[in-house]
């Protein structure tokens, strides 16, 4: 038996979305860029005869460890059985791909290069695979790396959860709105999930600038670093971070 692989598992900023259609199957269509951040979760990955996940971390809670996981996923589209235990230092269902990129992981170690694939396990597991900055489109498995541009990110979790499935349904339903400059999706995420509208305003006044909606939410992010701001903002996690290359 081998012994014990470490990786680093990046966070996925998605800094501008469009929703470029969707197709006949109901897979939406994107058009994305996407940075990998230096705000990283810890996986562990040991062969073994059989699959098993351990979690821990500031950030462990209620992330499932069966096969709903998508390291289990991962794994099983790789052929591959593992013991894989990850500190979870990227907030769980807050928009930021810490599952996929644990996922991601995985694959890499595997050996696993088949974007498409990979895109139907998890639409973020494509850009964790290959990481750094990047264009996204398709329903995510297509993937064209940019050249590195350091920025400097405040995040800003706020102490929700917003559903992506649910998100792209009310933006179907809202007639497809494409008038945020930045993020196609914040009206609908907002309609699923009104309080990230009041969360936006309290960051907008902390920061004295508006924040932008991560993806489907629930993260908002501003362009700099803003540590001041996180008295204003009882209840949400407020995260300076930078981006990585891949």
């Amino acid at each position: 038996m081998s012994g014990v692989t470490r990786l680093l598992a990046p966070a996925k900023l998605t800094i501008a979305l469009q929703v470029a259609g969707v197709r006949a199957d109901g897979y939406h269509l994107i058009f994305a860029e996407m940075a990998s951040l230096d705000l990283c979760d810890s996986v562990e990955i040991t062969e073994a005869d059989t699959s098993s996940l351990t979690v821990d971390g500031p950030y462990a809670d209620g992330v499932p460890t069966d096969d709903s996981n998508l390291v289990m996923k991962a794994l099983r589209l790789a052929g591959r059985t593992a013991r894989v235990h990850v500190t979870k230092n990227v907030p769980n269902g807050g928009g930021l791909g810490g599952g996929s990129s644990d996922a991601a992981a995985v694959l890499r170690w595997a050996g696993y290069t088949d974007l498409r694939a990979a895109s139907l396990v998890g639409a973020d597991i494509p850009f964790c695979m290959v990481g750094g900055r990047a264009v996204v489109m398709g329903i995510g498995e297509d993937v064209q790396p940019l050249p590195f541009m350091k920025r400097d990110i405040t995040l800003v979790i706020p102490p929700l959860h917003v559903s992506t499935p649910a998100v792209y349904r009310k933006w179907d339903e809202m007639g497809g709105p494409r008038t945020h400059p930045v993020n196609h999706l914040t009206d609908a995420a907002i309609e699923v999930e009104p309080r990230l509208a009041q969360w936006r305003q309290r960051i907008a006044e902390a920061a004295g600038e508006e924040p932008v909606l991560a993806g489907s939410g629930a993260t908002w992010f501003l362009h700099g670093h803003h540590p001041a701001i996180a008295p204003a903002l009882p209840g949400a996690s407020v995260i300076t971070t930078n981006t990585r290359p891949a």
